[in-house]
């Protein structure tokens, strides 16, 4: 059996229960509904050769029991609708919250290599087609086979050669049906790709909503849009193409069937070979072939949009995390802030060599500013502590242990990242703050804000912690948003702190804010700062400064200045920073 196929059959395992007690109540279903045709031969027979008074009493017995069979139809039809949809919605929740639980362990450098839209269509497009497979797959193909398989033996008992006759039409059926299979995959999955491309365009162009009014760009992104959608449109006409003629052709093939049974059975009854309550069974046997042919056909469309959802949703299983726990990690505790970054190397997947042979010791406590011009690899260095991508060449430690042997978990609980673009959630305030430690209580929560100077504005903020901060944060200004993230690492405490240019997308004003906050937050911490201007800069206890070659100096801003190096030269240039 194919790994996939496995893998996807797996899901049933918790709901084993359900799916046994709705098979069980599809076997029902079948029954019953074969009992009607027998019965109405039955009926037929009655009223044909038995005595008025006792054809009219077996017509009530008849009658009691058929509708006792039709309350049974009901309860059973009504446990496969109701519990086996909770069934395949259990298993789409699982797959899904199996695929986030994926998506959350990739690297960056996953997500810059994937568009969101796409992500978003296999989380939410493809996996209800693959909760709808899982429902409708098992109970469809049990009930379409047990009616087919058994209405073959009713007319096999009826008229052995008329039914074999009738049942030559089979292998050309499934021959066409085939041929159709083959292209509404193939559309299937070109309009899923297609979908998520939709998804794709709308999330980048709604994201980046300011620059196309600011740039007057709605013309150029409607026009994209309308390029996708017309794309998506293309892909479900093939679709709805391929899904017209299989419908039809097996609608025509059933009514060939019966024409020839009318045809034929009303021949074996002119030659004596056929009773009329023979015919009337026989017909509506015939007539019960369209429904389990009706539900192979649902079976055909489910099996083509949830396999093509399940294909590409493990397409996204399939990729391994780049970064993941070595075996036996351990996890990192009680850690002083000795960082050590010895003979590192590091480049980016088919990209140049950003950081070579580079050694670098920042000792427990000290706070140690990163400068250098753009692209040396400061902001590259700062994510490989904190393994948000792994070295090429050489390690990393905290306190002495490699940072690939303790567990990715517990050593980005020991480090706060704060970066120049802050990233809210669409909640409240307090929800965000909550980022940093989700078992806070309010009183902490508060405490945080407080050392962060954040409390005040949130105060004056409509329904103060409890405020809706909207997508990205954007009902906050640059600086209230800069607090919230500082907030949020006073929340965390770890003992290891990173400061990614924190302050230079602020206004003077917010500067001043968030400067004093840093000071605060970097208090008895070890702190690495990433900054252009000297008002951050100067409060370090080391700079280092860093050129392509590597680290080309390091020290005191007083002792850097009277080297009269690069990094002298560099405040010569920028004094007015």
């Amino acid at each position: 059996m194919p790994s996939r196929v496995r893998t996807f059959l797996s899901y049933y395992r918790p709901y084993r229960h359900i799916l046994s007690l709705d098979l069980l109540c599809a076997l029902v279903v079948s029954g019953v509904t074969l009992a009607f045709p027998l019965a109405a031969g039955y009926v037929t027979r009655i009223v044909l050769r038995d005595p008025a008074p006792h054809a009219a009493t077996e017509l009530m017995r008849v009658a009691g029991i058929l509708l006792a069979l039709m309350a049974l139809h009901a309860a059973a039809n009504t446990f496969v609708d109701y519990r086996g949809h909770v069934m395949g919605t259990l298993i789409e929740r699982d797959m899904r919250r199996d695929l986030f639980r994926h998506l959350l362990s990739q690297p960056f450098s996953f997500f810059d290599r994937e568009r969101t839209g796409q992500l978003m269509s296999r989380v939410t497009h493809d996996l209800y087609a693959v909760g709808e497979l899982a429902h409708h797959g098992p109970e469809d193909l049990l009930i379409a086979t047990l009616k087919f398989g058994g209405v073959f033996l009713i007319l096999l008992t009826i008229n052995p050669a008329l039914t074999l006759l009738l049942f030559a039409f089979v292998p050309f059926m499934a021959l066409y049906a085939l041929v159709c299979h083959r292209h509404l995959h193939r559309a299937m999955l070109r309009a899923a790709a297609r979908i998520g491309d939709v998804n794709a365009q709308v999330e980048d162009s709604l994201s980046g909503i300011r620059a196309v009014q600011s740039f007057t760009g709605e013309r150029a992104e409607l026009h994209r849009f309308d390029t996708a959608n017309a794309l998506f449109v293309r892909s479900r006409e093939d679709g709805y193409r391929a899904e017209a003629y299989f419908y039809q052709g097996m609608t025509a093939f059933t009514q060939l069937m019966t024409v020839a049974v009318l045809i034929l059975g009303g021949l074996s009854i002119l030659r004596g070979d056929l009773a009329l309550d023979e015919l009337v069974t026989y017909l509506l046997c015939v007539g019960l072939l369209i429904e389990p042919i009706g539900r192979f056909v649902n079976i055909s469309r489910l099996l083509q949009e949830g396999l093509s959802g399940f294909i590409r949703v493990r397409e996204l299983m399939d990729v391994e995390p780049e970064l993941r726990d070595a075996p036996g990690a351990r996890e990192l505790s009680r850690v002083r802030g000795d960082v050590r970054l010895e003979g590192v190397s590091f480049a980016y997947p088919h990209g140049r060599e950003v950081l070579h042979d580079l050694d670098l010791h920042i000792r427990p406590g000290e706070f140690v500013a990163l400068v250098g011009a753009s692209g040396v690899g400061k902001s590259t260095l700062c994510q490989l502590i904190p393994r948000f991508h792994d070295v090429t060449k050489g390690q990393v430690l905290i306190d002495d242990t490699p940072v690939r042997e303790v567990t990715l978990e517990s050593l980005r609980r020991q480090i706060g990242v704060v970066q120049q673009d802050v990233y809210l959630f669409a909640a409240s305030v307090r929800d965000n703050l909550r980022l940093g430690d989700v078992n806070a209580t309010d009183a902490q929560i508060e405490a945080a804000a407080r050392q962060a100077g954040a409390h005040e504005f949130i105060t004056q903020l409509p329904r103060g912690y409890d405020t809706q901060v909207g997508q990205r944060g954007v009902r906050l200004s640059g600086g209230q948003r800069q607090r919230l993230s500082l907030a949020r690492v006073f929340l965390k405490d770890p003992p290891v702190l990173i400061l990614d240019e924190a302050t230079s997308a602020l206004d003077v004003e917010s500067e001043a804010r968030v400067q004093q906050a840093l000071v605060r937050l970097a208090r008895n911490r070890t702190t690495i700062v990433i900054a252009h201007r000297l008002s951050t800069v100067r409060q370090a206890q080391r700079i280092v400064v860093l050129t392509e070659r590597g680290i080309a100096e390091q020290g005191t801003h007083e002792e850097l200045l009277r080297s009269g190096g690069v990094y002298a030269r560099w405040h010569e240039v920028t004094p007015h920073v």
